[in-house]
């Protein structure tokens, strides 16, 4: 389960700003994830939990902001919000798209004390 590296990351993320910031305490965390962002939200939710244990982030609120995915159609030319990775244009109809949004992860901000 990839989604237990992704809170090692961000617990490490969280840790480094802490000294940097200096704050000794996070309430919330608050995740954008793509939604082609390939991370299954209940699995981190729980390796959350369970990988902030003795650091900053201890007990503190994850809230999950999903974001829009978003493709390049090659037909008309326009970047159009998606559903689906393969879903067809919802402007005109085509099935040459290339995600261009909704593949990324990161944190938007930290409520600290």
């Amino acid at each position: 389960m990839h989604e237990m590296a992704l809170c090692e990351s961000l617990r490490s993320a969280i840790e480094e700003a802490a000294v940097r910031e200096r704050f000794a305490k996070v309430s919330r965390v608050r995740l954008s994830i793509g939604r082609f962002a390939g991370v299954e939200v209940e699995a981190l939710r729980f390796g959350f939990d369970i990988v902030m244990a003795g650091s900053p982030a201890e007990g503190a609120e994850l809230v999950v902001l999903e974001e829009e995915g978003t493709g390049w159609c090659f037909d008309c030319c326009e970047t159009v919000p998606l559903a689906h990775r393969l879903a067809p244009c919802p402007r005109c109809g085509g099935e040459r798209l290339v995600p261009n949004g909704g593949t990324e992860m990161k944190i938007k901000d930290l409520e600290v004390t």
